[in-house]
């Protein structure tokens, strides 16, 4: 299968239905592959101007799908190639005729080990493509009723799309994955939704739900009442009518602790529905494992939450014990504590409503960034502003990162005015960038810049929140920070900070 909407877009021989029309099919010809035991190739003329005689035209191929039933026969992508010089004629003649044709048909001795069926996709009375069938001659044998079956199948299959019945646009899928291939289990169905044939895998499938007698001359839609009434489970109004064949989509059935799939696909000649093609597949142990990631996902949630909860409780403990103080100094030290616990506690919040292998923590930092602000100990007014873009960073970084920037920015917010007695307010921004070097080694790089009075000419000495930050970013970021004098004019040349950290991939 390929994606194949270049050739295609704009073409004046296609409008966007017919485009669909085409993805349709590609998306569902894996089963047509498997049923006709042959290689599929889907030809298109990729002239814009249309064709105005037979040397002009001719072929590309689109898209390209395998059998998983038997041996492949091309065994090259040929996927955006030029059509072949002994195939060209087959295909054009499909395209022009609308009929389907053989490689024996053109008075050309076929390939020793390869014969080819060419047959027009049609949609409203017009040829959009040509499908070609590549299958080994030398793997034909006398063929079991299962591969008599299938090749029925394939055929009425390959009558639908020359009567452009087929594909029958999207299915209406339900969320589930386990998609049912033709090998995973194949009933064939009568008009009344009676079972004519059941592959081996479709009666052990069945099985496991508890249908133990024959399935053949019985009713899909009966044997799924059946299990209904003896689990009580209840089921979608419509799957009687997909169990009967009547509609194309797909469901599950569950009894006794084991879940099958099924999926419908009716089969018409003409315009009358003669019978269907049920694809099953048993999906126990994949909705076992299913229900097992759920429950972890909602136990690392679960989790998450508490440690939150946990730590919003500290910061409270803290809050009602600095109130108690009477020293500055102390009061003082437990609300720093307290802000690097509510830091942790957002961290965890965010991390509790994703869980994805990295997070976005743009939006944040931003709010850290304004809470950081909001709860230093200053009587001015403080405005914050983030530029550029984190991106999507591991987890584990978040957590030290987000300590980094509340220290830096309380730091700023308390220190940054000094005795300054204009009232001009302090404006603290917060830069984020990603790089690459040469040798595909990326990092990310911070600068929190202040204009504010900045940082002392002579040597100075880090409080504790900033010896904290360079035990962060050495520790756990393994990066660099520095601070600097920013580029104003006295008294507010302000200060820059400038962190670097690798970026990881996981």
């Amino acid at each position: 299968m390929a994606v194949f909407d270049d050739p295609l877009r704009d073409h004046q021989h296609l409008d966007a239905a017919d485009v669909d029309h085409l993805h349709h099919l590609v998306g569902d010809w894996q089963m047509l592959a498997d049923l006709a035991f042959s290689d599929l190739v889907l030809w298109f003329p990729p002239t814009e101007e249309g064709f105005v005689d037979e040397e002009q035209r001719s072929f590309i191929a689109l898209a390209q799908a395998r059998p998983s039933t038997t041996q492949t026969v091309v065994h090259r992508d040929v996927v955006g190639d030029r059509i072949r010089a002994d195939l060209k004629p087959m295909v054009a003649r499909a395209w022009k005729h609308q009929v389907e044709t053989n490689s024996s048909d053109q008075g050309m001795p076929a390939p020793a080990r390869m014969r080819v069926q060419a047959v027009p996709v049609l949609r409203g009375g017009r040829t959009l493509a040509v499908v070609t069938l590549h299958y080994s001659v030398a793997a034909l044998r006398t063929p079991s009723r299962l591969e008599l079956t299938y090749r029925r199948c394939a055929a009425d299959l390959l009558t639908m799309i020359v009567q452009g019945r087929w594909p029958q646009g999207p299915y209406e899928f339900n969320s589930f994955g386990g998609a049912p291939r033709v090998g995973d289990g194949l009933l064939r169905l009568d008009a009344e939704g009676r079972i004519s044939f059941a592959s081996p895998n479709a009666i052990s499938a069945l099985s496991r739900l508890g249908v133990a007698d024959s399935l053949e001359g019985r009713s899909l839609a009966g044997i799924g009442a059946e299990l209904q009434r003896a689990t009580g489970v209840a089921v979608d109004e419509t799957q009687p009518i997909l169990l009967t064949g009547k509609k194309a989509s797909r469901t599950e059935l569950e009894a006794h602790g084991a879940v099958v799939t099924v999926r419908s696909v009716p089969l018409y000649r003409d315009d009358e529905r003669f019978g269907a093609l049920v694809l099953c597949r048993d999906v126990t142990e994949l909705r076992r494992r299913d229900r097992q990631l759920m429950s972890k996902d909602a136990t690392i949630k679960e989790i998450h939450h508490r440690v939150k909860n946990n730590l919003q409780t500290v910061s409270a403990l803290l809050r009602m014990q600095s109130r108690r103080m009477d020293g500055e100094e102390g009061r003082g030290g437990l609300q720093r504590a307290m802000r690097r616990v509510e830091t942790i506690a957002m961290v965890h919040d965010s991390l509790s409503k994703g869980l994805e292998e990295s997070v976005d923590v743009d939006e944040l930092m931003r709010r850290q960034l304004h809470l950081a602000a909001e709860m230093a100990q200053s009587e001015r007014s403080v405005a914050t502003r983030l530029t550029g873009s984190f991106g999507q960073l591991p987890p584990d970084m978040v957590t030290p990162l987000a300590l980094v920037v509340t220290e830096v920015v309380a730091n700023a917010v308390e220190h940054g005015l000094g005795a300054l007695d204009d009232d001009a307010p302090l404006t603290v921004e917060l830069r984020a960038a990603r790089y690459a070097d040469a040798a595909g080694r990326r990092r990310l790089d911070l600068e929190i810049v202040d204009d504010g009075v900045g940082v002392p000419d002579q040597d100075w000495t880090p409080g504790l929140g900033l010896q904290i930050v360079e035990t962060l970013v050495r520790g756990e970021l393994s990066g660099g920070i520095e601070w600097t004098r920013g580029e104003g004019q006295d008294p507010r040349p302000g200060t820059k900070v400038v962190l670097h950290a690798p970026l990881v991939s996981g």
